[in-house]
């Protein structure tokens, strides 16, 4: 048996998502057994699996010792690690700009250095999170972007800060634009894009589809073209859902790939241009909050851009100097 006693992170979830996270290693039929048997309670009794937790709670499990986590395994948290570029941080979140060429999360062969690594080593050099007096929450990331995509990347500190911008990312109350540069010129300069995107996962690689079919998810993206010039078009684009590659993959089957896009785009092009990743920069995030936040309730109505895109100020300088910054 071991005891835990719920924290503020680890507030608000519920007993059997709260329980899974103390032993991951035990099977989820095991564990639904484990309740079953009413090996599991809280604060002295059995409690239902749906049951919401609140600080000060005390969990028991009755489970054998091996299905307990050892420990966090992971890169070293007091290891120095490179800047982050802040754009905007209080107690509950962090909003990054991320540069393209690092992951937001550890991938196979990639090594531990990610944006997410970066973030949990500064929250516990700072004495911000501390894996060893939490139960089972560690900073977050609450969207993410392609490796070769730069841009905004909001991060959770708290769990309930995570919770929430999980639910009103859900619910459409954040708005995330993008700026890119594509070739040619998209026809009429401004309208919707809309399709079925289907992720063949063996490839790494999204596929548009006219009609809905078995895998494939419904995608919408705003675009308006911003300025032109020399075969290349400087793109604003809205996205209403977050599909993965979304943005890439419907600028290019309207025949507007991205410059630098390796692929979906035309590699001859690139190699002129120089371009070895896709000019796509998440730039600005708006709270559209349209209910109740808690602890992001601050943040109604608020709006954030990066301070300037580089690819901008290399292909359409006199756009860049006209950029629209609101924080």
């Amino acid at each position: 048996m071991r005891e835990f006693t719920v924290t503020k992170n680890d507030a608000g979830q519920r007993l059997d998502r709260f329980a899974a996270k103390l032993v991951p290693s035990m099977p989820s039929s095991l564990l639904q057994k484990t309740f079953r048997r009413k090996d599991v309670k809280v604060n002295g009794h059995w409690a239902r699996p749906d049951v919401r937790l609140a600080e000060g709670d005390t969990v028991r499990l009755y489970v054998p010792e091996e299905f307990f986590s050892p420990g966090r395994e992971g890169p070293d948290l007091s290891a120095p690690r490179p800047p982050l570029d802040i754009l905007y941080e209080d107690e509950h979140i962090l909003l990054i700009n991320k540069r393209p060429g690092l992951l937001c999360h550890a991938a196979e062969g990639a090594g531990t250095d990610t944006l997410l690594d970066r973030i949990q080593a500064r929250a516990y050099q700072l004495g911000q999170w501390d894996p060893a007096r939490e139960n089972s929450f560690a900073p977050a990331l609450c969207n993410r972007i392609d490796r070769g995509t730069g841009g905004i990347v909001i991060a959770a500190k708290t769990a309930p800060a995570l919770r929430i911008m999980d639910e009103r990312i859900r619910a459409r109350e954040v708005t995330k634009e993008y700026l890119c540069v594509c070739l040619g010129r998209p026809a009429p300069p401004q309208g919707r894009l809309e399709g079925w995107l289907f992720k063949d996962a063996g490839k790494n690689r999204v596929y548009v589809k006219p009609r809905p079919e078995p895998g494939a998810s419904f995608a919408a993206t705003d675009y308006r073209v911003l300025a032109s010039r020399d075969g290349l078009s400087l793109v604003s684009c809205r996205l209403h859902t977050g599909r993965t590659h979304q943005i890439r993959v419907q600028m290019a089957h309207i025949g507007c790939p991205l410059l630098g896009d390796g692929k979906y785009g035309r590699e001859s092009v690139n190699r002129r241009y120089g371009e070895d990743r896709q000019l796509l920069w998440s730039w600005r995030v708006t709270f559209d909050l349209a209910s109740p936040a808690g602890e992001l309730d601050h943040l109604r109505g608020r709006s954030f851009t990066v301070p300037g895109v580089p690819f901008v100020e290399k292909y359409f300088p006199d756009f860049h100097n006209n950029l629209p910054i609101r924080q």
